[in-house]
């Protein structure tokens, strides 16, 4: 396998599921870059029982839940507290082109529960069907269909509460 046409594949993929949670583009990079070593240094354990595409994404998200523990435990703040703060920083952020409506969205996503907010970012983002979302993040497909519409009924919510 060429490993730079395959990080040519996926990198804009990854990169844009890691900063849909971690919303900051440095840390982002830091992060996407640590996800393809790690999938390098692992791809000899892809059994090829799911599409590579969920096995990336699965590391990905393991690697992105990770990354924001950690920034949580430092910050002591819980992953929800996090979300918000990081949120409130996109404005100043040089590569967020988002308008007031963008951050609404954002900060109702990010007051989703975690497994339902990734939920929604890979249906309504990444366009992946459910059988994908269930290799990515366990969990059966009608499980995580409910899941999916629990979570755009709370984002309708939170906006129409907000707006």
């Amino acid at each position: 396998m060429d490993f730079k046409a395959f990080v040519k594949e996926y990198q804009q993929k990854v990169y844009w599921q890691v900063r849909r949670m971690v919303y900051n583009h440095e840390d982002t990079n830091d992060l996407v870059q640590d996800i393809f070593v790690k999938v390098y240094t692992n791809f000899d354990q892809f059994r090829g029982n799911a599409k590579l595409s969920s096995w990336v994404y699965r590391i990905a998200f393991n690697e992105t839940i990770n990354f924001l523990n950690k920034q949580a435990r430092e910050r002591t703040l819980s992953l929800d507290e996090l979300a918000l703060d990081s949120i409130d920083k996109l404005k100043d952020d040089i590569y967020f082109d988002g308008d007031d409506t963008e951050i609404l969205l954002q900060k109702a996503i990010a007051s989703l529960p975690v497994k339902q907010r990734m939920v929604f970012l890979y249906k309504y983002y990444e366009e992946l069907k459910y059988d994908e979302i269930a290799e990515i993040l366990g969990g059966s497909v009608g499980g995580l269909k409910a899941s999916y519409h629990h979570a755009v009924k709370k984002i309708k919510d939170f906006i129409y509460q907000h707006h």
